[in-house]
């Protein structure tokens, strides 16, 4: 088969175009001939070895890529409710393998969309990071019908699933954050209230604070969330990609206020809880179907994975890179 792989870590010059045996599936496993896998930001931090001094996180060489969409190749031993041919999308998996053309996947992480009309560059482009806003909102933030949220990064691939889910749990005012005012063109489908600066959300927020705050930044735009969280208010963190360090806080800074800071992984959390994956993503996969869950994708070709991280690591996405395979 087909494959991006990581010899070592390093720049986008790392990702190289090989031939790799073809994966067989195992119990509890299908493999997918992939036709669309995303290119997300933790795949630079896995190309860059940013994450590897981290417990159980892959090393060279790997084939990267946390989500893939295609049809069903095979199945493994005793695996039933999917066929061969069937069109599906993975969620997030730490197992990586999505840059090939063919994927190995666990059937707990595979989401079937057979009749759902969803294009597939859709699909991998949304619904793993729509099912992780599902599972962050109600399982972390707990958001409540009629509570207010703020979507720090909204133009991102994460952020943007998180307006679409939270208005399908009840929010009454979904307001987001971009870095520059030239970004804010790029949240036009998003279905925003409003939309600020990351420089002007605290001023332009004051006397209407957020219930929930939704932070994949984090830096110096996580601390200045506390000025606009309501009592009782929740940031949620899933997320750094800010250049700069959080700002210590301790547990006095967060009881004062009656405020909470949650972390959200899903990649770990859903390799502890695998039943919690497919569950999830069947409640956001009609926001797809509807329409009312869009996000902008653009596309190339597998063999440009190197251009790919070239173009997300210079920030040159308003939206999402996949590779079409």
């Amino acid at each position: 088969m087909r494959a991006i792989t990581i010899n070592e870590f390093g720049g986008p010059q790392v990702l190289t175009e090989t031939e790799l045996p073809e994966p067989r599936p195992g119990p509890g496993q299908l493999t997918i001939d992939t036709t669309h896998a995303a290119v997300g930001l933790v795949d630079l931090f896995f190309r860059r070895g940013d994450l590897a001094g981290r417990s159980g996180m892959a090393q060279p060489p790997l084939v990267p890529g946390l989500e893939a969409a295609g049809t069903v190749r095979a199945l493994g031993p005793g695996v039933t409710g999917f066929q061969v041919g069937e069109p599906v999308v993975t969620l997030s998996q730490m197992s990586l393998g999505g840059y090939a053309s063919v994927t190995l996947a666990d059937v707990a992480m595979t989401v079937s969309l057979k009749g759902s009309g969803v294009d597939p560059a859709q699909a991998v482009s949304a619904l793993p990071n729509a099912t992780t806003a599902y599972l962050a909102l109600t399982r972390v933030a707990h958001l409540q019908k009629g509570e207010s949220v703020l979507v720090h990064g909204v133009a991102g691939g994460l952020a943007a699933t998180f307006p679409a889910v939270a208005r399908s749990l009840g929010a009454s005012r979904v307001v987001g954050t971009v870095s520059s005012p030239a970004r804010i063109k790029d949240t036009e489908h998003l279905g925003l209230d409003e939309v600020f600066t990351s420089e002007r959300f605290v001023k332009e927020l004051a006397g209407r604070p957020a219930d929930v705050v939704v932070d994949p930044v984090g830096g110096d735009v996580r601390t200045a969330s506390l000025d606009v969280l309501a009592q009782l208010g929740r940031i949620l963190l899933v997320g750094h990609a800010a250049r700069t360090p959080d700002t210590p806080l301790t547990g006095d800074d967060l009881w004062h206020r009656n405020a909470a800071m949650l972390g959200f992984a899903v990649g770990p959390y859903l390799a502890a809880h695998p039943d919690a994956a497919r569950p999830a993503a069947e409640k956001v996969v009609d926001l797809l179907a509807r329409g009312e869950l869009t996000l902008r994708v653009d596309e190339l070709p597998l063999s440009q994975a190197a251009e790919a991280h070239r173009r997300l690591e210079a920030r040159e996405v308003p939206g999402r890179l996949v590779l079409t395979v």
